[in-house]
């Protein structure tokens, strides 16, 4: 049946010079760089295409607008006083879950084939174009497999249906379902981000425990369980805690629901733990270590995410000036309207293309690339988080005062930008994290150098800085020289990176603007990009 076009006069002017929103998309097939990146790193490409038509179709455009229009609510108490400590979502919060479960977003990087760390990836990249908040869940559900090895018996029960790329998000206990999903509660007010000050008591019950405390950040407070750290007899330790037991709920209490700046239609929560009861994963003692292998994971999708939410917004961008004029002419086609977005989709291809190349490494059983994956991940998450957020400010800029109206998606955009560079470790503690892995572990220095020395021969100002780098920090810098070198080592390896797969435009431009420094501070104050082959790319 065809749709009734909207009325373009309205008696007093006549609607014009309007671009039409985007309702529907193809996020693999619209995306060169990606495929190009995911395919070099050894992704399915046939499982990409699928999933890349389905989740950018209208349908589920609308519903992930449904879900972060209508928000989760909380449901404390049924209405004869009984407590529920439940969350009600959007029938279209459901849909993306769904669908983003189904295609394996959690689940495809367990089922012993091969790329599946790289296809998960690309999941996660088309996912946050979509709905980000729907990714939370996602995300811990697919890093919580690693770290539930710690307990074969508990690695039995829950992986299965971890992996099973099902969605069942009923009340009730795991073994009655065929899909769950687990999230992580490790925060709690008084230390932040040093778990270790973590004053939740874990007492022995038989062969369980009892959890008393609170958790001043629950990622997702839907799921089917939760790992948690916890002060026992032996010292900070890990524990997965279940949601629902037979025929009763556990004593997990929800207090209220984080009002976040972004990321709305993921329910994040408060929580206490009331005699909850617990299975220990790991060793008395052994939280951290424990827990270790799931924060890892979920850093590699924190690396990927503002690559996708710079694609988004940059494509936003992009559809607006190639289908507005000014100044009598079409915005894409003024000389400096593209030398911005050239110089911004530089940062989203390195993003994109350094994500990839750290999947692959993901996907390698050997010691090199485990350290690759190691050092790698966290150097990535800082830098592309940094520059996401400018991209995406300057991505909303080019529609004007459009950009700023919910209307629009980019609001939405720019309120996550900031996240993934505060989740899983803000830019402090990742900056200092990667000086004690490069300290404690040589063979994630040795890694690091032989993707670095890799690229050499290719560039003589890449060449240079790398020179330059090493002759500035020949060993561990300082603790307050920390995000500088960081950032200086993240920018080769990116640079190395987008070598394996960018075209020469691409590369040369990296180089040019985030190696040899020929730049001015705002997006856009650089000369000679190859403006015709970068925004080939990106439309």
């Amino acid at each position: 049946m065809t749709q009734p076009q909207a009325t373009r006069d309205l008696g007093t002017h006549e609607v014009s010079n309007q671009p039409e929103f985007r309702t529907s998309c193809d996020y693999w097939a619209d995306d060169l760089p990606l495929r190009e990146a995911a395919l070099a790193a050894g992704a399915r490409g046939d499982h990409l295409a699928r999933s890349g038509a389905r989740l950018g179709g209208s349908d589920m455009q609308e519903a992930a607008a449904d879900a972060r229009r209508d928000l989760p609510r909380l449901k404390l108490f049924d209405r004869g006083g009984r407590r529920l400590d439940e969350v009600a979502f959007h029938p279209g919060y459901h849909q993306v879950m769904q669908a983003g479960l189904e295609e394996g977003y959690a689940a495809v990087a367990w089922d012993g084939q091969p790329g599946g760390h790289a296809t998960h990836a690309a999941l996660v990249y088309m996912q946050m174009q979509l709905e980000p908040g729907a990714g939370c869940p996602m995300t811990m559900t697919y890093a919580a497999v690693p770290a539930l090895r710690h307990d074969p018996a508990l690695f039995d029960q829950w992986a299965p249906k971890l992996a099973s790329g099902l969605y069942d998000p009923a009340t009730r206990p795991i073994w009655e379902k065929q899909g769950a999903t687990l999230g992580m509660a490790m925060t709690e007010k008084q230390g932040g981000s040093d778990v270790r000050a973590n004053t939740t008591r874990a007492v022995r019950d038989g062969d369980q425990y009892r959890l008393t405390g609170h958790k001043w950040f629950c990622s997702a407070p839907m799921c089917d369980g939760f790992l948690t750290l916890a002060q026992a007899e032996g010292g900070l330790t890990c524990f997965l805690v279940p949601r629902w037991l037979e025929g009763d709920r556990n004593g997990i209490r929800l207090q209220r629901l984080k009002d976040k700046l972004g990321n709305q239609a993921n329910a994040s929560s408060e929580i206490e733990y009331h005699n909850a009861l617990a299975y220990r994963l790991g060793e008395e003692g052994a939280g951290v270590r424990t827990i270790i292998e799931m924060v890892h994971h979920t850093r590699l999708d924190t690396a990927i995410a503002p690559a996708a939410l710079m694609r988004a917004a940059l494509a936003e961008a992009h559809h607006w000036v190639s289908h507005r004029n000014a100044f009598q002419r079409r915005l894409i086609d003024q000389p400096l309207m593209r030398t911005v977005l050239a110089d911004l989709a530089l940062d989203w291809e390195g993003a994109l293309a350094v994500a990839m190349y750290l999947a692959r490494a993901f996907d390698r059983d050997d010691d090199a690339s485990r350290a690759l994956a190691r050092i790698g991940v966290a150097l990535a998450k800082y830098l592309s988080n940094k520059r996401c957020i400018s991209v995406v400010g300057e991505a909303m800029e080019v529609l004007g005062g459009m950009g700023y109206v919910e209307d629009t998606p980019m609001p939405m955009y720019y309120r996550e930008a900031p996240l993934n560079s505060i989740w899983e470790g803000s830019g402090n503690v990742i900056c200092l994290d990667i000086l004690r892995t490069l300290a404690r572990e040589p063979r994630a220095a040795e890694a690091l150098d032989l993707v670095l020395d890799g690229a050499r021969g290719q560039d003589r100002r890449y060449d240079a800085a790398l020179a330059d780098h090493r002759a500035r920090w020949p060993a561990i810098p300082p603790e307050a020289e920390a995000r500088w070198f960081a950032e200086s080592l993240a920018s080769l390896m990116t640079t190395a990176a987008l070598m394996e797969t960018a075209p020469a435009a691409v590369v040369d431009g990296f180089v040019t603007s985030r190696i040899a420094a020929q730049r001015g501070f705002a997006p856009g104050a650089i000369a000679g990009l190859d403006t015709d082959t970068i925004l080939g790319r990106l439309a």
